[in-house]
């Protein structure tokens, strides 16, 4: 063969499997977090987000891999999901949408599994940040956990249920983290 290294004795391959290898068993053991916005996010950092959506699931056991999305949206996109998904006509502060509801997909073995979209207001969060006297990040990354819990299954809409939600954000988030 000419040009290039054809014959190296088999040690490019060689390396090239075992990158392969290392890299599936990276992705088995990882969460992949993807989050986006369409609104302006001066004052919040995406990959401290990132970090503690992670941390959130590692404190859940949610078994890896696993991923799910995060929108950072203005209170018209979530007034209209709202509208649409929940038939509420009004903006709130964090939607969740957790793929486990409705009927469930067949899957791959080792394909992350999808959890959700989490949808955040960062209007509403601005507004909320400053009645409460924290940061935007801190306010934001309280919504996202709150929306991680709800895609994991837990609820407040039941004052039992709220004590044990709130207990879970603390354990992800800190006691001093609350409003």
């Amino acid at each position: 063969m000419t040009g290039g290294r054809a014959n190296d004795n088999g040690r490019s391959s060689k390396w090239m499997l075992v990158f392969a290898r290392l890299a599936a068993a990276y992705s088995m053991e990882m969460y992949v977090i993807e989050v986006q916005h369409d609104v302006d996010i001066a004052g919040i950092d995406v990959h401290a987000l990132e970090r503690m959506a992670t941390r959130a699931l590692e404190n859940e056991a949610v078994q890896a891999p696993a991923e799910l999305s995060v929108l950072l949206a203005d209170d018209s996109t979530v007034r209209e999901l709202n509208r649409t998904y929940r038939a509420t006509d009004a903006t709130t502060d964090v939607l969740s949408f957790a793929q486990s509801e409705g009927e469930a997909f067949a899957q791959p073995e080792g394909i992350a599994t999808h959890l959700g979209d989490i949808i955040v207001s960062v209007d509403t969060a601005r507004r909320q940040a400053d009645a409460y006297g924290q940061t935007l990040q801190d306010e934001v990354t309280h919504l996202l956990v709150h929306g991680v819990l709800h895609l994991l299954g837990y609820d407040h809409e039941v004052a039992e249920d709220a004590d044990v939600m709130r207990a879970h954000e603390d354990a992800i988030l800190g006691a001093a983290h609350h409003h």
